[in-house]
C-alpha cells in the first residue's frame, strides 16, 4: 500500500509483513528498580529503525525506564481494537486517526491537557496538531505534520518549455495556468499534445498532471481556496453542492475527460489498481506534475529523482491541506502515566528523531517553522531542496488548513458509505460534477454530526 492510502486510514508508512505480540496491561517492571513501558507503532523498515533509535536514546536519558518496541506494520487497527477489547493495550503509541476519537470518548486514552504546562514543547505545537474530544480534553497529538504539494520533474518541464511551478504561495498559479502548462506537458506516443489534431488519449506517453479525485486531502485545499467548504459552520449541513464546490470538482473532472491532461481510473496502474508512487511516476516521466504529500520527499531522494517542489494552484487565497500522520496517545491502562507521558513528549521531538531530517515527517512544534536556527536544524541538509523553505515551511505555516479527518465527526462512515462512491463516479466522468454533488450532498447532511471540538492549548 502507498503512504497516501495509509493516510486515508490514519496511517503513515508502507505496510510490512510482521505481526504484533500481545501487549501487557499497561506495562510493568523490568529489571530491578526499572520501569518497563511498551510503545506500539506501525511503519516502513526505515521508520522502524528510526523509532527504535529514538527509544534507545530515551532509555539512555532515562536510565530507570526500559521501553519495549511493539512494531505492528499490518492490520494495525484490527490488532489495536483486539488489545483494547482485552484490556491489554500498551502504555502508549500510534493510534489510527479514525479510531482515536472513539477510544478517547470511551475512556481508553489519557487526557493529556494537564501535562501541557509540564512539557512546554507540547503547548507550542501548531493548532492543527491537537486532537480534542471536549473542553480541556486532549487525547493526543498528530504524530507529524504533512501538507499537499505540487511535485514536478525538472527535466520534463525543461523539455516541454513549460513554466516551472511557483515555490512561493503569493505567486501560485491560477487554475487556468495549471491547465495551460499541463497541455504542454502532455504528449501521446506520437509526440502530439491534447490540443493538436490526431492526439490519441488512449496512447499517452506522459500526462501533464495527476491529482486524485478520491483522496480528500488532495482537493480540500482547492475547495477552501475557492471560498467553499465541506460543511457549514455547525458541521451539520454538507456544502459540496454549492457553486464554488461544484466548480472545483468540475475542474478536476475536466483535467481527465475534457482537457485529457490527467490520467483517468486505471491509466497509471502497473497491475490491477497498483499505481506507482509519485517518485516512480516522475522518474519514468509517466506524469510530469503530481499533487501529493510532503512524505514523498524521502522516496524522491532515495530514488534520485530530478524533482522540484511547487505550491498548489489557487483560486483566491492559496491553501494546502495540513494532514495528520495518525495520532500519538497514552493508553489509560498504563500503570506508569508520568513515565509514559515523558516518553510521549520525547518521541516526536525533532532533536531525537531523524525522520524529520530524512524527509518523511514535518515537525509539529511552531518554532520549527518560525525560528531560523530551528528551521535549519531539520531542513538544512542535502535531502531538502533550495525551494523547501518557501514551498513547504512557509506554505505550511501560513496557508495550511486542517485535514477533514481530524475535524469531521463520523467521517469514516460518511466516506465509505457515500462520499467515496460519489468521488469515484466523478472520476469516471459518467456524470457532471453538479449532478453528482447535488445528489450526494443531502445524503452526507443526513450523516453529519458536527465538527470536532477545538481550543487553544
Amino acid at each position: 500500500m502507498k503512504r497516501r492510502d495509509l493516510f486515508r486510514m490514519g496511517g503513515l508508512a508502507a505496510l510490512g509483513a510482521a505481526g504484533v505480540s500481545a501487549c501487557g496491561s499497561g506495562g510493568g517492571s523490568g529489571a530491578a528498580g526499572s520501569t518497563q513501558l511498551q510503545f506500539m507503532y506501525w511503519g516502513s523498515t526505515f521508520e522502524k529503525a528510526a523509532v527504535e533509535k529514538m527509544l534507545k536514546s530515551f532509555e539512555q536519558k532515562n536510565q530507570d525506564i526500559k521501553v519495549k518496541p511493539v512494531f505492528t506494520p499490518d492490520e494495525y487497527d484490527v490488532k489495536l481494537n483486539s488489545l483494547v477489547a482485552g484490556g491489554t493495550t500498551p502504555d502508549l503509541g500510534y493510534v489510527p486517526m479514525s479510531m482515536s476519537f472513539r477510544l478517547a470518548e470511551q475512556g481508553n486514552l489519557v487526557n493529556l491537557f494537564p501535562y501541557l504546562q509540564k512539557y512546554p514543547q507540547l503547548a507550542g505545537y501548531l493548532p492543527d496538531a491537537y486532537l480534542w474530544y471536549g473542553q480541556d480534553k486532549l487525547h493526543g497529538v498528530a504524530t507529524a505534520n504533512e501538507i499537499e504539494l505540487l511535485w514536478y520533474s525538472k527535466s520534463a518541464i525543461a523539455a516541454a518549455g513549460a513554466a516551472t511551478p511557483p515555490a512561493v504561495a503569493s505567486s501560485a498559479w491560477s487554475w487556468d495556468q495549471l491547465v495551460e502548462n499541463a497541455y504542454k506537458l502532455t504528449v501521446d506516443q506520437n509526440g502530439k499534445h491534447p490540443d493538436e489534431s490526431g492526439f490519441d488519449p488512449k496512447q499517452v506517453r506522459q500526462f501533464g498532471i495527476s491529482i486524485s479525485l478520491t483522496y480528500a486531502a488532495a482537493w480540500y485545499g482547492f475547495l477552501r481556496s475557492n471560498g467553499a467548504d465541506f460543511a457549514d459552520e455547525a458541521g451539520k449541513k454538507c456544502l459540496l453542492d454549492t457553486p464554488e464546490a461544484i466548480q472545483v470538482f468540475q475542474n478536476l473532472q475536466d483535467l481527465i475527460h475534457k482537457h485529457r491532461v490527467a490520467p483517468g481510473p486505471g491509466q497509471l496502474a502497473a497491475t490491477g489498481d497498483d499505481v506507482p508512487g509519485t517518485n516512480i511516476l516522475l522518474k519514468t516521466k509517466r506524469v510530469a506534475m503530481v499533487v501529493d504529500g510532503h512524505w514523498s520527499l524521502l522516496d524522491m531522494n532515495e530514488s534520485k529523482v530530478d524533482y522540484g517542489i511547487g505550491v498548489l494552484p489557487k483560486y483566491a487565497e492559496p491553501f494546502t491541506t495540513s494532514q495528520v500522520a495518525g495520532a500519538s496517545s497514552v493508553f489509560s491502562t498504563t500503570k506508569h502515566v508520568e513515565e509514559a507521558v515523558e516518553l510521549f513528549a520525547f518521541h516526536i521531538d525533532p532533536r531525537y528523531v531523524d525522520l524529520y531530517q530524512q524527509g518523511l515527517w514535518m515537525p509539529q512544534e511552531k518554532k520549527y517553522y518560525e525560528d531560523q536556527a530551528a528551521v535549519d536544524s531539520w531542513t538544512k541538509n542535502d535531502g531538502h531542496p533550495p525551494e523547501f523553505r518557501t514551498a513547504v515551511v512557509d506554505y505550511a505555516r501560513d496557508h495550511g488548513v486542517p485535514d477533514l479527518r481530524n475535524r469531521v465527526k463520523n467521517l469514516s462512515a460518511i466516506s465509505s458509505d457515500v462520499l467515496t462512491p460519489a468521488l469515484q463516479e466523478l472520476e469516471s466522468g459518467k456524470r457532471p460534477a453538479a449532478e453528482v454533488l447535488k445528489e450526494v450532498s443531502p445524503k452526507i447532511t443526513g450523516m453529519l454530526q458536527g465538527w470536532q471540538h477545538v481550543q487553544e492549548p
